[in-house]
């Protein structure tokens, strides 16, 4: 099993900037890509970045230069750098683990973007 547990999530307003932390603990030796999916109220959840065992990432187009995901070497931590935030960019952000996709999830993070 692999426990996910988010942090840094919180209000912040228009261009301003966040960290997300994700914390990985189990038993992580088939873990090849974390990332991050963000769900707004209403709409579908989707991805927003993602990154794999040999550093590799990849971003929705809506945060391309604006968000980049990192992970520490020990690969237990990953993290999302938001710069230059939108109010549509306000959802619950969730971070997630897997072989190929997300096979684990974490309880997520409310990022709220507002005056």
């Amino acid at each position: 099993q692999v426990r996910l547990v988010e942090s840094g999530g919180g209000l912040v307003q228009p261009g301003g900037s966040l960290r997300l932390s994700c914390a990985a603990s189990g038993f992580l030796g088939n873990i090849n890509v974390m990332g991050w999916y963000r769900q707004a109220p209403g709409k579908q959840r989707e991805l927003v970045a993602g990154i794999t065992r040999v550093g590799d990432t990849n971003y929705a187009d809506s945060v391309k230069g604006r968000f980049t995901i990192s992970r520490d070497n020990g690969k237990t931590m990953v993290y999302l750098q938001m710069n230059s935030l939108k109010p549509e960019d306000t959802a619950v952000y969730s971070c997630t683990a897997g072989r190929s996709g997300p096979e684990y999830w974490g309880q997520g993070t409310q990022v709220t973007v507002s005056s």
